[in-house]
């Protein structure tokens, strides 16, 4: 089966080669030196190798059981959880009032990705109570908080997002589920939840869920729903568990993959919930997240292809098959190594160059999150709010497409469940569905953010690539295979963005038709922008005689193939976009 090692090498060149978080006046990012970023990275790459990689194939294999009313997960994922938890990982970017250590979010990034890749069914459990906590430490009250928060930091406690019902998914004004009002200031939850990811388990002692619902008074559509705390168990006054609440499991889906994660049906028996947040007002609260979801399910796309492509160039560099067109590079052998071959070499440069400046895009993405929550920049939260779309549909989209060539290098032993190739394809494919399936991050792109205060966002990137071409414009390394690539990626871009503005207005469906292709042809130039500044420090490293030089012309190679063979992808998609809406209208409903 595939083993893991973490890429600490590589996130160490970003944290502090290309994102320089030492030199950031961002609160907290002095404590981010290189000696203790890479403890913390090598202690998470030694407990995702060690204990987490191990289960994934159980977790694949096994699966989660209903067992009278309570779910219980595959072997050994109770004695990870609390291995995790004894650790402090939970915790590891938490508010220290709430018992978290108070790293920054980009650090805790980066041990998530280590944890994703090495197990991502595993890693949901974890992953969903952060985002309660931090829906709840945003918009509770301070009781909510110190009622619920320690134990969710500490991992005693896990959290969930209930959004889903039978009849409607990404439309979520539909939503049935009620909320009734009870003299003592709380409400009586009911209603059927699907999809519900963690919903439950037997690695906690209690399951805090967020669940939206309708009160009375809210009127139709989202602005009439309002979120609610619904734990399995009520908390008493003193913090003890008390009785079992009115929610159970239903059912559990029988998935494509994520086995090892509980996907549930939770029923809702007017069930006892406590307000989040202003009435009416739940959707606005349930996007903290949200949000905070679809970043890091857009961490899970590259996670995955990482944990892929490290499985295939092991294979690649093993399995000897056929003889170089050059010439035997294996002449003592019957065959030479896949990896000599062009082909299997170009589906491994996919790869790499991909999972690379993703990598860079999202820890970058980080930075924006810490620079809004630890220094309050505003310019810096409209920047990732532009990108999280960006960020969540186009690395789950060329995630899942680089799992699938991860298999392919291995040929019919990529498909067969010996070789453990086909998980990771199985479950990078749900990262494209959940939390907003990708066409509906691609609508949100185009028809909410780009206009976002007015442009202001979509302009200050197109500014931010304008300015790093022209301060290295007199870098002749950088130049010709970077720059000059950039500025052809943002050109297309922003002729994209024009069609919308001139056409869009007139036939709303001329934006929407072309809104997947915008989705990627940003995502590309983002990657683009990442690779020039991964670029840039390499060399700025060669020229220093710093560091392990074959680490640096690596990077670069990997880089250039990227710009060279992967970013020309934004004109193809500039094309589409301006055929417009006719090639996809064009056929009556009836005649599909």
């Amino acid at each position: 089966m595939p083993e893991y090692t973490a890429p600490v090498r590589d996130m160490q060149f970003l944290l502090h080669d290309v994102l320089k978080v030492g030199e950031s006046d961002i609160p907290g990012y002095d404590e981010l030196e290189p000696d203790f970023t890479a403890a913390v990275l090598e202690e998470a790459g030694k407990l995702a190798s060690e204990v987490l990689a191990p289960l994934n194939p159980v977790g694949d294999r096994e699966g989660c059981v209903l067992e009278n009313g309570v779910v219980r997960t595959p072997a050994g994922f109770r004695e990870a959880y609390a291995k995790l938890r004894e650790g402090g990982w939970m915790g590891l970017d938490c508010d220290p009032e709430y018992g978290g250590q108070g790293m920054p979010y980009i650090l805790g990034t980066a041990v998530g990705e280590i944890f994703v890749s090495a197990n991502m069914a595993f890693n949901m459990y974890q992953g969903l109570t952060h985002g309660a906590y931090s829906t709840i430490n945003a918009h509770g009250t301070e009781e909510q908080k110190a009622t619920f928060l320690p134990k969710m930091v500490e991992g005693i406690w896990s959290g969930t997002m209930n959004l889903t019902e039978p009849h409607c998914g990404t439309d979520l004004g539909l939503i049935r589920t009620r909320a009734e009002p009870q003299d003592d200031g709380t409400y009586r939850i009911t209603g059927t939840k699907i999809f519900i990811s963690a919903g439950d388990q037997d690695i906690t002692e209690n399951v805090i869920h967020l669940v939206l619902a309708r009160a009375p008074g809210g009127g139709p559509g989202t602005k009439g729903i309002s979120l609610f705390i619904v734990p399995k168990f009520l908390v008493n006054d003193d913090g003890s568990l008390g009785a079992r609440n009115a929610v159970s499991v239903g059912n559990l889906e029988k998935k494509m993959g994520i086995h090892g994660n509980a996907t549930c049906v939770m029923n809702y028996d007017g069930a006892t919930g406590y307000l989040v947040g202003d009435l009416h007002k739940g959707m606005r609260n349930m996007f903290t997240m949200m949000n905070e979801a679809r970043i890091g399910v857009g961490l899970q796309g590259y996670a995955q292809a990482e944990a892929a492509y490290q499985a295939a160039v092991a294979y690649a560099r093993e399995r000897l098959q056929g003889r170089a067109v050059t010439g035997p590079k294996n002449p003592d052998g019957p065959a030479d190594p896949l990896i000599v071959h062009p082909d299997v070499r170009r589906m491994l440069m996919d790869q790499k160059g991909f999972v690379e400046g993703a990598r860079a895009f999202v820890l970058w993405g980080a930075q924006m999150i810490d620079r809004h929550m630890r220094a309050g920049d505003q310019d810096a939260h409209g920047l990732i709010s532009l990108m999280t779309p960006v960020i969540k549909g186009f690395l789950t989209d060329k995630g899942f497409e680089s799992t699938v060539l991860a298999q392919q290098v291995f040929g019919g032993h990529g498909y067969i469940e010996e070789t453990g190739m086909s998980q990771f394809v199985r479950d990078a494919r749900i990262t494209q569905i959940y939390e907003g399936a990708n066409g509906i991050q691609a609508l949100d792109l185009v028809g909410r953010k780009l206009g976002l205060d007015g442009g202001r966002h979509v302009m200050a990137f197109f500014e931010m690539v304008k300015d790093f071409i022209k301060e290295n414009k007199d870098n002749d390394a950088l130049n010709a295979d970077f720059l000059e690539p950039l500025k052809a990626a943002s050109k297309d871009l922003q002729a994209a963005g024009m069609f919308f503005m001139q056409h869009g207005m007139k036939n709303p469906d001329t934006a929407l038709a072309g809104s997947h292709d915008f989705m990627h042809l940003f995502g590309h130039t983002c990657l683009g922008l990442m690779w020039a500044r991964m670029a840039k420090s390499a060399l700025a490293a060669l020229e220093a005689g710093e560091g392990d030089a074959a680490f640096y012309q690596a990077k670069l190679a990997t880089g250039r193939y990227y710009m060279a063979r992967q970013l020309p992808a934004t004109a193809l998609h500039l094309r589409r976009i301006e055929s417009g809406a006719d090639p996809v209208m064009a056929l009556d409903a009836e005649a599909f």
